[in-house]
């Protein structure tokens, strides 16, 4: 570690960018000393680029571009010179991630904090915003502090030190220029071929954060113009994330533009390369011959399937290890995807930095403080009996373990950050618990104690005047399930399950649950529950673990898409006697809630929660003559259509529908509502009449081979 004066600040920023390296400058001390200090400095730098995260009036004062630690994504796809980061307006890990990567070559990144002692006790103002406030010691940033000082390359600034010489840099290194990479122009022309080659062939690009992926996608963009293509649309979270794609596409097209602007180039032939917002993109459907999607891992599952399903060659650009951690879950989710519609699709990684050298001891250091690179363990393909499950603390953990543990909750979850890691270290009320082989780390379940709120803080959580940090089931349940008195109970929600890829259907996620449904019995808990993305695959796993479906959200995860399903096992007498009333409430109100807010859940989804919820009574003598009246052609539809779905809550009867082979026409008709027209475009059947027949068909073979009625 180096402490220094306010001397020669330009001078290691020259010597820096030279190396293409970047440093960490720690200030420690109060926070009006820090500041004082940084801004201090600043006057030494070039500031041209500089930017401070904080208080506005700080970064007025310091005369640089100040932003508040909320806002870090309106600066993502630009570049930084300095980074001022006051960590004592609140540290989100995900904003300081992310920001990070936006440093060049020669960057300095001041981060002003306490003394690192102090860290593990720090009153961080983000905690907050996540329930963390009231914890006296804090894991995550006492590891934090543990990596900083163990760190030669970080630069601590402290009160009192005296001055000393900024650190030398190798002479010996080789001069580095930010250009294009041979990968870069590799990914340019593969780009191209895409664009101007054959349809339904999409890219996918990743790569880590300063690799030139949306530079790329800007030149790329520019050279399809030339190539003879009228439209190139991009779409991405925020248009300011796109300054690099558009200055590069500008800078190929130089003499060629009719007119330009921060989201669109003309040229004078009227081709065009233009940035549309990814809702209005879907909602307007625009012409192009090619779409773009940049920072694709912070779009949603089910509209990055729109976008693929929409144009005919879309190409796909995510960050692997950045700020969202959600580049690998993007690729292994969004795969499915891919290999389902469209099996040509291509993979292209990007490996050699371009904004700053290979190396550089600030990527290597924020990596290992946020474990960006965390990764699962591959290669061992254990056997079930080798397998042993064990209680197991986080926060405890060796670096290794840790490691393991977090890249398999990256690996399964589409979206998994830092702030995750912090909150599982963190969080008091977590109960962690891993499979083991070898002493290689194969699963891992995370999970949180909720509830056990006083009756009249229960009573206004139900009544909207109480919102409360964590208790996130309890809360849903009480709130829109319509029982207070599962904010009451004690329940044990499992945050996160994963196993790895080499270990599963082996059985060992189910031996985590079990583990933890132990737990639930051993502590007097009332019940064991998990709130998830609704997929049908994850609805087997958990009802094979016991839990059953008491509710399901009416608002898609931003994340997924998917609608969230939550689902409960009871425990004690009373956790019991909750999941009961909720399911009963559930299943009546599901015939009104599917055409309004599920119209479009995949029918094998729809299927496989109808058929979990409690049954109703059977169809009386007057319905039973409809439905045969309706199975030989005598009864119309929608005169039936009252009595069919009454059908479906009977007894045994939606699990037989989903096992023949025109169950998709029943859930769209029936229970979600469609219009003939709009079966017909999905392709269920030829029309009204083909319909119809379809479902006389089922209706008859229901009554003669399906469950007693």
């Amino acid at each position: 570690m180096t402490s220094v004066s306010k001397r020669n600040w330009q001078a290691l920023a020259d010597s820096l960018r030279a190396a293409g390296e970047r440093r960490l400058v720690l200030v420690e001390g109060e926070p009006e000393w820090c500041r004082s200090w940084v801004s201090g400095c600043l006057e030494m730098l070039d500031t041209s680029q500089a930017l401070w995260v904080g208080r506005a009036e700080d970064a007025e004062l310091a005369g640089v571009t100040g932003i508040t630690s909320k806002q870090f994504k309106r600066w993502l796809g630009r570049e930084t010179g300095v980074l001022v980061w006051d960590g004592w307006q609140g540290n989100p890990p995900d904003g300081l991630a992310a920001l990070a990567g936006t440093l060049k070559a020669g960057g300095l990144l001041f981060w002003l904090m306490p003394p690192l002692e102090s860290w593990s006790t720090f009153s961080d103002l983000d905690y907050l915003r996540t329930g963390l406030d009231q914890v006296e010691r804090h894991p995550f940033a006492a590891r934090m502090a543990r990596v900083l000082a163990g760190d030669p390359d970080v630069i601590r600034i402290r009160p009192g030190d005296g001055p000393r010489v900024l650190p030398e840099l190798d002479s010996a290194l080789p001069f580095f220029e930010p250009t294009t990479t041979p990968e870069q122009s590799r990914l340019v022309s593969q780009l191209v071929r895409f664009g101007l080659g054959r349809r339904r062939r999409p890219l996918v690009v990743t790569a880590d954060r300063g690799r030139g992926k949306s530079a790329a996608l800007g030149m790329a963009a520019a050279e399809l113009l030339l190539g003879g293509r009228q439209s190139v649309l991009v779409t991405s979270p925020s248009v300011d994330s796109l300054t690099s794609f558009f200055r590069h596409a500008e800078a190929r097209l130089e003499g060629q533009l009719a007119s330009r602007s921060g989201h669109e180039l003309v040229t004078m032939g009227g081709q065009s390369v233009r940035f549309i917002p990814v809702q209005d993109l879907l909602a307007g459907k625009p012409d192009a011959e090619v779409v773009m999607v940049d920072e694709a891992a912070s779009i949603p599952a089910h509209l990055l399937r729109s976008i693929l399903l929409s144009w005919p060659r879309v190409a796909f650009a995510s960050t692997v290890h950045g700020y969202e951690g959600t580049g690998r879950g993007f690729s292994i989710r969004f795969r499915q995807v891919l290999d389902r519609e469209t099996p040509h699709w291509q993979a292209i990684t990007l490996q050699r930095p371009v904004r700053w050298a290979e190396g550089d001891p600030l990527e290597r250091l924020v990596s290992e403080l946020f474990l960006l690179s965390a990764e699962s363990p591959v290669g061992l393909r254990p056997l079930a009996e080798d397998v042993e499950v064990e209680r197991w603390h986080p926060e405890k953990a060796s670096e290794m373990e840790l490691s393991e543990a977090f890249g398999l909750l990256v690996d399964a979850h589409y979206r998994t950050t830092p702030a995750d890691l912090r909150q599982w270290l963190d969080d008091p009320v977590v109960q962690s618990w891993r499979a083991v082989c070898d002493g290689v780390t194969v699963g891992v379940l995370w999970a949180a104690v909720e509830g056990g709120l006083a009756p009249e803080l229960a009573e206004q959580v139900v009544q909207g005047r109480r919102r409360l940090r964590g208790h996130m089931l309890a809360q849903s349940l009480a709130t829109h399930g319509g029982f207070p008195e599962a904010a009451v109970h004690r329940v044990m929600r499992v945050v996160r399950v994963a196993v790895s890829e080499q270990a599963r259907n082996l059985g060992i996620g189910q031996r985590l649950v079990a583990s933890a449904l132990a737990a639930c019995n051993e502590q007097g808990l009332d019940g064991l529950g998990t709130s998830f993305g609704g997929e049908s695959g994850l609805l087997t796993f958990w009802q094979a673990s016991g839990l059953q479906v008491v509710r399901m959200g009416l608002r898609q995860e931003p994340s997924t898409g998917e609608f969230p399903v939550q689902m409960l096992r009871g425990v004690s007498e009373r956790g019991v006697s909750l999941g009961q009333g909720l399911r009963r409430r559930f299943a009546r109100h599901w015939p009104v809630l599917v055409p309004l807010h599920w119209h479009d859940l995949p029918p094998r989804l729809l299927g496989a929660v109808s058929a979990d919820l409690p049954a109703q009574e059977l169809p009386d003598a007057d319905d039973l003559r409809d439905l045969v009246s309706f199975s030989e052609g005598f009864r119309g539809f929608e005169l039936t259509l009252p009595v069919l779905r009454h059908l479906e809550r009977c007894p045994g009867v939606v699990a037989w529908l989903a096992r023949q082979e025109h169950f998709s026409v029943w859930c769209r008709a029936v229970s979600q509502g469609w219009s003939w027209q709009a079966i017909q475009r999905d392709g269920l059947c030829s029309g009204q009449k083909d319909g119809e027949t379809q479902l006389r068909m089922l209706v008859r073979q229901l009554l003669q081979n399906g469950p007693e009625l």
